[in-house]
């Protein structure tokens, strides 16, 4: 055995109270078989959503650029349009048309009620009123779907917001200002919010275990997402011979690139229990894989404890757990910031003068 690690052993580490390592006890944790893979983040097609104008004018003012994140019901775009100032025209003109037909369908009826009209007079009346009513509501309706509240509308106006159909970035602004813009011409694209996917690249040997819902998690900007398996492509990749899994990104993750090459890990199988230790806990020192745990000499001192590597055999892990064989459950370990330990044991082992 290395002398450094027969000091170790011998004398332990020793850290005052103040040193606040974080200590916990292992764990019984449920693993599922995993294999590294590589993949790629995508978009699907259906993932870029062009905004188009539901009228036909003048582009006059954009509100966003390219790159910017918008939220459904963001303003995108200032349109003059000829035909909303004739529809807002219009609706305030049958506006005021119902207000006086409705008073003189009123007072017909108090007439016909007193025997002094005709039934006939009456129903002229009320035809007038249901047919202008019918124009205001078809109008109101036009009006609404193009964002024009009617309840504040006084005057007629030719301004048209298109707004943004869904949350997302924007991708291009597809006109030129001061452009003329026809009825369901594009005039931005949006890219769509959590429309990211990984395309992982499966060995065929594997084809047969994965399952929808599957976890499969990948390493971006130093960051762990995880993303859940969506689909399992009926063919091949030609280029690697592997089988394509597309995961969904459920997740916000800011500037995210398409077409970025990433590894990921797919997890998958039956579950298992193992005792378990933190990720943050693993630390390779003398060629092999080891956990710090109190000595258990010192372990009850008042005043000092001490820290001892203990060797491990790596069985199963996940992106937080590892499944370990060496520790017992409930023993307490070193879960972080082991580097003191190995640190502090160095100092030791040079400091005796050997």
């Amino acid at each position: 055995m290395n002398k450094l690690l027969l000091i170790a052993l011998l004398s332990g580490v020793l850290f005052a109270d103040n040193t606040k390592l974080p200590i916990e006890k292992t764990q019984m944790h449920t693993f599922k078989k995993s294999v590294a893979l590589n993949a790629k983040v995508i978009q699907l097609s259906n993932a870029q959503q062009s905004i188009t104008s539901l009228v036909s004018g003048h582009l006059e003012k954009y509100f966003v650029k390219p790159a910017q994140d918008v939220k459904k019901g963001d303003k995108i775009a200032l349109i003059e349009s000829i035909e909303v100032s004739k529809m807002s025209a219009n609706y305030i003109a049958l506006k005021k048309q119902l207000v006086s037909v409705s008073k003189n369908y009123n007072s017909i009826k108090k007439l016909y009620e007193k025997g002094m009209t005709s039934m006939q007079k009456l129903n002229e009346e009320a035809i007038k009123k249901s047919e202008i009513s019918a124009k205001l509501n078809a109008l109101r309706s036009q009006l609404t779907t193009l964002g024009i509240n009617t309840k504040s509308l006084k005057k007629a106006t030719a301004n048209f917001y298109l707004l943004s159909h869904s949350s997302g970035r924007v991708a291009a602004l597809l006109k030129p200002l001061h452009s003329s813009v026809n009825t369901n011409e594009g005039i931005a694209s949006i890219v769509k919010n959590q429309a990211y996917y990984v395309k992982s690249y499966l060995p065929i040997e594997y084809a047969t275990k994965v399952r929808l819902g599957d976890k499969i998690l990948i390493n971006y900007a130093g960051k762990e997402i995880v993303t859940n398996v969506t689909q399992i492509m009926p063919k091949l990749d030609e280029k690697t011979q592997r089988v394509i899994v597309l995961s969904s990104i459920n997740q916000k993750v800011k500037n995210l690139f398409t077409n970025l090459y990433v590894k990921s890990t797919l997890y998958f199988g039956d579950a298992k229990e193992y005792i378990a230790i933190k990720k943050s806990a693993l630390s390779f020192f003398n060629n092999e894989w080891v956990v710090f745990v109190p000595s258990k000499e010192k372990e009850d001192g008042e005043e000092e404890v001490a820290y001892v590597p203990q060797v491990i055999e790596i069985i199963a892990q996940d992106d937080k757990y590892i499944g370990v064989k060496g520790l017992k459950l409930a023993e307490k370990y070193v879960s972080g910031e082991s580097y003191y330990v190995k640190s502090a044991l160095l100092k030791s082992s040079l400091g005796d003068g050997d």
